[in-house]
């Protein structure tokens, strides 16, 4: 069994409004420092095989065609171990 994981994220030329939120709030809890915030999406994909070129195919085209809108997001596939 193979865990795969993908990141979506919007695109930097995105506006991010959540990122943005969270990003003014961090100053008033008591958060210095921190420049940027941006929000994205994680999906854990356990399989029952092997994480092998094949499979990790399949899981980019499941990524492209129905976890990420790639007109605004872009997202990364990696096998966690």
């Amino acid at each position: 069994m193979a865990r795969v994981v993908v990141d979506v994220m919007l695109k930097p030329e995105i506006l991010d409004p959540q990122g943005q939120a969270v990003q003014r709030a961090l100053p008033r809890l008591g958060f210095e420092g921190i420049t940027d915030v941006r929000q994205g999406k994680r999906f854990e994909l356990e399989l029952d095989g092997p994480a092998d070129e094949a499979a990790l195919a399949r899981i980019r085209e499941a990524a492209e065609t129905f976890l990420a809108n790639t007109v605004i997001e872009d997202f990364t596939v990696r096998v966690e171990s």
